[in-house]
C-alpha cells in the first residue's frame, strides 16, 4: 500500500466497519440476527473510470517488441506497448510510488522457466490492457528476487487493473496472477492454468466484466490479507466464469459479495469466506465439500450467509457435504435456490427465510431445514447420479441434469467439454472460444 493511499484505504475500512455497526445495532447489538440487505462493498467506491477504459490513448505510447533474452525496464509513468515472442525475458515496471503506468499487451507471447513475465517491482498502479491476444507461460521452479517470492506468471508488488478486450492465456508452475496489493479485472478474456492458485490478490479482487475460464491446483480467485483481517475481500458485478479448482472455487477472507455474473464452479467449496452476500447473478456449483461456506476465515467479522437475490444451483457429491454451509447465522430474504445434496443445510446460528424460493432434491420448502436432507426426488444412489432426476453418472455429470462429463463439462447442462469449454451451456471450445471493483475499503484509485 502506498503511503497516499493510507487515509483512502482507512477511511474506506471505517466506512465499511460503521455499516456492519449500524446492521448490528439495528438487530439488537447482533450482526448476525440482523435481517439486512444492504452491501458491505459500493461498486461505485471501488472503480475508477480508467479502470472501467477498455482502450488505451496511444497518442504518446512507446512501443517495445520483445526478443528472446532481453528484459524490458520501464521506469517512468506513461502507456507502452508490448508485441512480440521471446523466451526468458521479463518487463519490469520501476516506477515512482505516485506513477501509473499501462502496458498495452498487443499480440505478446513470452516464455520463462523461473520468473514472471510480468513483474511490477513498484508504481502507484498499473493497468494490463488487452488489445490482442497474447500469452504468458512459466515452466519450471519460480526463484525468488531478494526476499519476494515471485510466483505468478504476471506478478506485482503494486495495484493491478485488467482490463481490454483481448485474450490473455496464462500457464504458470505456480500462481497465474498475483497481486500483493488490489486487483480489478473490468474487461478481456483470460485462460488460466496454474499449479496453485489462478488469480490472488493480498488486499482484494474486485470485477465487474470480463470472461474467466480458470484451472487451479488450489483456489481459482483467492483474497487473502494475513496482516489485516478487514481485507481479503472478493468483490463481483458482472463477469463470466467457468472455475475447476481443487480446493475453492472463490475465496475470500473477509467478505465475498456477488451482485451479478454468470458463474459454473467445480470445486471442493463453491464459495468460501467469513462474511458471503449474493445479491444477484446465476450460479452453478458443483462441489464435493460444500457448496457454499461461511467459515471463520477472519477475527474481524462473525460468519455469516446472506443470499438477497440470483439464482442459486448447488450439486454436491455424496457423503458428509453441505449444499450451503455456515458457521454463523444464514438469511434467505430472495432469490431461487435449487439444491442437490444429502444435506441441504448446516448453520450453527440462526436461520432466517424471508423470502425466495428454495427447492431442495426436488422438493419446494417452506421453512428452513438444518443438517438435513429432504428425500423423494432425490433419486438413485450416489454412485449413480448427482441429481436424481436423470440418473446421470457420478463420475459423468456435474450436475446430473443432462449427464454431461464430468470431465468434460463445468455445468453439465449442455456436456460442453471443461477442456473445450467455459460455460459448459455452449460447449464452446476453451482453447477456441472464451465464452465462457476496490481499490480496498478505501475506495476508488
Amino acid at each position: 500500500m502506498k503511503k497516499n493511499e493510507t487515509g483512502k484505504r482507512f477511511a474506506g475500512a471505517a466506512r465499511v466497519t460503521l455499516g456492519l455497526f449500524a446492521v448490528m445495532m439495528a438487530g439488537g447489538f447482533s450482526l448476525n440476527l440482523a435481517h439486512a440487505q444492504e452491501s458491505y462493498l459500493n461498486k461505485e467506491e471501488l472503480f475508477t473510470e480508467r479502470d472501467l477504459t477498455q482502450t488505451a490513448d496511444l497518442s504518446e505510447a512507446q512501443t517495445f517488441t520483445l526478443k528472446d533474452g532481453a528484459d524490458v525496464h520501464i521506469t517512468k509513468e506513461g502507456v507502452y506497448v508490448l508485441n512480440g515472442s521471446a523466451e526468458n525475458a521479463t518487463v519490469y515496471v520501476e516506477a515512482g510510488d505516485e506513477e501509473k503506468v499501462q502496458l498495452v499487451l498487443d499480440g505478446v507471447s513470452i516464455t520463462n522457466e523461473d520468473f514472471p513475465c510480468i513483474y511490477v517491482k513498484s508504481a502507484d498502479k498499473v493497468f494490463l490492457t488487452l488489445a490482442s491476444d497474447s500469452s504468458f507461460t512459466v515452466t519450471g521452479d519460480f526463484v525468488k528476487d531478494g526476499e519476494t517470492k515471485t510466483n505468478g506468471a504476471v506478478f506485482s508488488r503494486s495495484d493491478l487493473t485488467l482490463n481490454g478486450t483481448g485474450l490473455l492465456e496464462i500457464l504458470s508452475t505456480a500462481n497465474g496472477i498475483v497481486s500483493r496489493d488490489d486487483l480489478k479485472v473490468t474487461g478481456g478474456s483470460y485462460k488460466i492454468q496454474a499449479a496453485s492458485k489462478a488469480v490472488s490478490a493480498n488486499d482484494s479482487i474486485c470485477i465487474a466484466g470480463g470472461k474467466l475460464a480458470l484451472k487451479a491446483g488450489t483456489d481459482g480467485l483467492h483474497a487473502e490479507n494475513e496482516d489485516d483481517n478487514t481485507l481479503g475481500y472478493v468483490y463481483i458485478s458482472e463477469g463470466s466464469f467457468a472455475i475447476d479448482a481443487e480446493d475453492d472455487g472463490i475465496h475470500g477472507t473477509s467478505i465475498v459479495q456477488i451482485d451479478g455474473g454468470n458463474f459454473q464452479i467445480s470445486a471442493a467449496e463453491g464459495i468460501e469466506g467469513t462474511i458471503i452476500q449474493i445479491n444477484d447473478g446465476t450460479l452453478d456449483i458443483s462441489g464435493w465439500d460444500d457448496g457454499i461456506n461461511g467459515a471463520h476465515k477472519s477475527d474481524a467479522y462473525s460468519p455469516k450467509i446472506e443470499i438477497n437475490g440470483g439464482e442459486i444451483n448447488i450439486v454436491m457429491s455424496g457423503g458428509d457435504t453441505d449444499a450451503i454451509d455456515c458457521n454463523g447465522d444464514l438469511i434467505i430474504n430472495g432469490g431461487k435456490i435449487n439444491l442437490t445434496a444429502a444435506s441441504g443445510f448446516d448453520y450453527d446460528g440462526n436461520g432466517q427465510y424471508n423470502g425466495g424460493t428454495i427447492i431442495l432434491n426436488g422438493q419446494q420448502l417452506d421453512s428452513l431445514p438444518n443438517q438435513m436432507g429432504m428425500g423423494g426426488g432425490f433419486g438413485g444412489n450416489w454412485g449413480g447420479s448427482m441429481n436424481g432426476r436423470t440418473g446421470g453418472s457420478m463420475d459423468g455429470s456435474m450436475d446430473g441434469r443432462t449427464g454431461g462429463s464430468m470431465d468434460g463439462s463445468t455445468n453439465g447442462r449442455t456436456g460442453g467439454s471443461m477442456d473445450g469449454s467455459m460455460d459448459g451451456r455452449t460447449g464452446g471450445s476453451m482453447d477456441g472460444n472464451m465464452n465462457g471493483r476496490t481499490g480496498g475499503h478505501g475506495g476508488k484509485r
